[in-house]
């Protein structure tokens, strides 16, 4: 899936600089009240992020919210209607400071591993390039 994913199948909607931008502004959204980001990318196709959920906040709430947020705003900016993201989502917890790392070097790396830029701070969907 993954190689497909960053092979650019699908819609690659989120490569429009609009329609990343609202995801990002959506996610940044509650940062440090509800959860903390910790890293993400917005890849053309789809995203990953690490988020740490503070308080009572649940992460299915977290990921409710963003994507009814997002798609409703993606889909009038496109002129479109229907589903915009996959029902379900793929979440796992960290188990440690290395496993930490590493996943947040998956995330960044990721638009490499694509072919999409060179270096990871190049990609301007991504906390690598910058808060």
């Amino acid at each position: 899936m993954e190689e497909w994913l960053d092979a650019g199948h699908g819609s690659c909607v989120l490569n429009q600089p609009e329609c990343a931008k609202l995801v990002v502004d959506a996610w940044k959204h509650f940062d440090r009240e509800r959860y903390h980001l910790h890293a993400w990318v917005v890849m053309p196709n789809h995203v990953h992020l690490i988020v740490q959920m503070l308080g009572n906040h649940a992460l299915s709430d977290a990921i409710e919210s963003w994507k009814r947020y997002t798609a409703t705003r993606i889909n009038r900016l496109l002129g479109r209607k229907g589903a915009f993201w996959q029902e379900d989502y793929w979440d796992r917890y960290v188990r440690d400071e290395i496993h930490f790392k590493n996943a947040v070097a998956y995330v960044h790396e990721n638009p490499v591993k694509a072919g999409l830029i060179q270096k990871a701070e190049d990609w301007a969907w991504s906390s690598a390039s910058g808060p």
